[in-house]
Order: C-alpha cells, then sequence, then structure tokens
C-alpha cells in the first residue's frame, strides 16, 4: 500500500485578513465595505474560511449573525495576526535617534578621526545618546568589509571603486604646510625653492617618499628631502612640533569657514603656510554598503557625520 502524504495547508495572508474583518464586523456586507470588495466575493471568502476551518464561523440569528465559539476563540488571535502582517509589509517607519541603542563601527584615518570625533561625539550625546562609536584605522580592505558588516562607513579619501558601494563627498580640502613656532620658512614669504630646501617629514601608511609635492617641485626643477615617513598625521604632526621638519596636512580651501581637519595643528601650536605650488585638491567622502541605504540608524550617521564635516549648503544623502 502507498502512502500519500497530504499536501501542506497554503498560507493566504489574504484570508487571515478575511477572516479578522468578517469576526469583527459579524456581518458580510460591513466587512466587505472594510475590505473595498464585494458582498458576494466576501461571501465565497466565508464559505472557503469555513471549510478550511471545518467551522461555520457566524450563524444567522434572526437579522444578524453571530459568532460560534470556535470564532470567539479566534477573534484576538486573527485581529493580532493582521497587525503583525502590516507591520511586517509596510515601509520602514522612521527612526527616533533618542530610542537608538547600538554601536557604529567607523574607519577612518588619525587625522579624520580626530576632526570627525568630537563633534560627532557631541551628536550623539544630544540626539541619540544611547548609541557607541568605534573607530578603527585603516588596516581592513574597505570594500569587503563594507559588504560582510565589519564597518558601517568608511570616511577618507576614497580609493577603492566596488559598483555596489555608495559615496558621498564630504569635503574638498587643500594641503598646507605646517611647521613650529619659529621655524626659519615662516619668518619669509614662501617659495618653492625655500619649501625644497627644507627637511620633510612624509606621511605614509604604504611607506612612500614621494608625493603630490614633489611632482610639483620637479616642474620647477627642484627636489626635496624626506627624511621620515610616518603611517599617522597626528604623529608627523607632533615630530613637526618639536623639531623642524615641515609636515603637509589637509585644511579647508581658502576664505572657506575654518577645518577641524586643522584643529590638531592648532592645539600643537603649529604655524600653517600655504604652498606656492599648484598641488590636486584632496576629496574626503564617506562610503557605505547600499544595503544600509534604507535603514534609519545608518541614516542618522550618515547625516550626522555631513553636519560634522561638510560645509553648508551641500546637497544630501544620494540615492
Amino acid at each position: 500500500m502507498t502512502l500519500v502524504n497530504s499536501p501542506e495547508p497554503v498560507v493566504d495572508a489574504h484570508l487571515a485578513v478575511a477572516l479578522d474583518a468578517l469576526l469583527a464586523e459579524q456581518s458580510v456586507t460591513r466587512a466587505a465595505e472594510r475590505l473595498h470588495t464585494s458582498p458576494a466575493a466576501m461571501s465565497r471568502t466565508l464559505a472557503r474560511l469555513r471549510r478550511i476551518l471545518q467551522d461555520p464561523l457566524l450563524v444567522r440569528a434572526g437579522q444578524t449573525m453571530v459568532p460560534t465559539p470556535r470564532a470567539q476563540a479566534l477573534r484576538d488571535e486573527a485581529a493580532s495576526v493582521v497587525r503583525r502582517l502590516g507591520a511586517l509589509l509596510s515601509p520602514g517607519a522612521g527612526v527616533d535617534p533618542a530610542n537608538l541603542r547600538t554601536t557604529f563601527t567607523l574607519q577612518a584615518a588619525d587625522l579624520v578621526g580626530a576632526a570627525l570625533a568630537p563633534g560627532l561625539l557631541e551628536l550623539a550625546r544630544q540626539e541619540a545618546p544611547g548609541v557607541s562609536l568605534r573607530f578603527r584605522a585603516e588596516e581592513l580592505e574597505a570594500g569587503p568589509a563594507l559588504r560582510d558588516g565589519r564597518i558601517d562607513l568608511e570616511i577618507g579619501a576614497i580609493d577603492h571603486v566596488d559598483p555596489e558601494t555608495r559615496i558621498d563627498e564630504l569635503a574638498t580640502l587643500r594641503m598646507v604646510a605646517a611647521v613650529r613656532p619659529g621655524h626659519p620658512l615662516a619668518e619669509k614669504p614662501l617659495t618653492p625653492a625655500r619649501l625644497a630646501a627644507a627637511e620633510h617629514v612624509g606621511v605614509s601608511r604604504r611607506g612612500r617618499f614621494a608625493g603630490p609635492l614633489d611632482t610639483a617641485l620637479a616642474e620647477h626643477g627642484l627636489s626635496r628631502r624626506v627624511t621620515v615617513v610616518l603611517p599617522s598625521h597626528l604623529a608627523a604632526m607632533t615630530l613637526a612640533a618639536r623639531s623642524d621638519v615641515v609636515c603637509l596636512i589637509p585644511t579647508a580651501p581658502a576664505g572657506a569657514a575654518p577645518s577641524p581637519f586643522t584643529d590638531a595643528a592648532v592645539a600643537l601650536g603649529l604655524r600653517l603656510l600655504d604652498i606656492p605650488l599648484p598641488l590636486p585638491p584632496v576629496t574626503i567622502g564617506m562610503a557605505w554598503h547600499p544595503r544600509h541605504a534604507a535603514d534609519g540608524a545608518h541614516h542618522w550617521l550618515r547625516d550626522a557625520v555631513r553636519r560634522t564635516l561638510r560645509a553648508p549648503g551641500v546637497p544630501g544623502d544620494p540615492a
């Protein structure tokens, strides 16, 4: 003898909604009006529910219909199921930052982190006190790290181009020379020759000695001497504050509002000198994975980063 398994019942959300309406209204006509359908269609749905549940559910009592004991037992559960379905299939509601309880992980170079952390922390204290921030150095390959959720945002000079990564530009900066108070370069107008003759500290995670300044100097037949390369801007600025080396740091364009990127230099007492050469600007951006694009908590984080680093009037969140 062959045993045939009976098929699994098909879950039909429309039936759950119809059952809730019928049990709440105790009327085929009113249930049809509630669901914007015809009484005939609702009557057919009631017949189908009766077959599935093997119970009449609603029975005639004079001019009205009354629920059976099974229907009375199902009423609250049906209403709860429909509420959960509505929540499941509704667009994501806006998030109140005050109710957030989460930790965001941001990957950034030390100078970017130093520029961002104070303002971002202050915004979190004011708007989202349950949010914690974790800053990581540029130690992970950002594309895969964003993709697998090890970091929520990458902030800095975005140099990877993954097709799915969303990128938003935050600030365009120019490079200036930072020197200690009393440095010989600060005593006279800075020229390419005087800049080339000074001793320099380079900043490179990969240990590179040359950069855009060397290209610009070479066009004038000049070269500089980089005596040390450090992986951190903050370490390089500290060295510049205690010696005669020159450190290049990013700051706001001429005439723009003060940049938080120079706060650390100011705190160390460094003098900032305009470089008399055309150097390419530095674009600071943030990158995130598109799975976070519609997430309310992540949207607050991106907006908070913008408000901390971006000049007023720049367009908002890209699609």
